[in-house]
């Protein structure tokens, strides 16, 4: 019988709760989601689902590449941390070029979104 604890939990319904955002954009088209960022998310997600489920595959990997010790759960969640932040880091630029491409492209942007600081002088 298995047993899961709540990190286990946690991390897959964290993992499956951004496959289905990237299912969602990516059969919606929504946010110019590729086949490549959605195979990526699912490749990564679906990876870290599946260690926090079944850890004693990280045992077999860190006996084949020489490491000892367990401290799987540390990394696991220290991985899953840094690569959440890269990947909401990777969508606020992404945002901010698409918000700068259209205000470069916008002929007539209106001047009242502009803050007075900003604005020259008009003579």
């Amino acid at each position: 019988m298995l047993v899961f604890h709540l990190y286990q939990l946690i991390v897959s319904g964290i993992a499956a709760l951004m496959i289905i955002q990237g299912a969602i954009k990516y059969f919606t088209r929504g946010e110019s989601q590729s086949f490549l960022k959605f195979f990526v998310r699912l490749f990564i997600w679906g990876g870290m689902a599946t260690v926090a489920l079944f850890p004693q595959i990280t045992n077999t990997l860190a006996s084949f590449v020489g490491l000892e010790g367990n401290i799987n759960a540390v990394i696991l969640t220290a991985f899953l941390l840094v690569f959440l932040m890269i990947f909401k880091i990777y969508q606020v630029l992404r945002r901010l070029q698409l918000v700068r491409e259209v205000l470069v492209t916008t002929p007539s942007f209106p001047t009242f979104c502009i803050a007075p600081a900003m604005m020259s002088p008009i003579s």
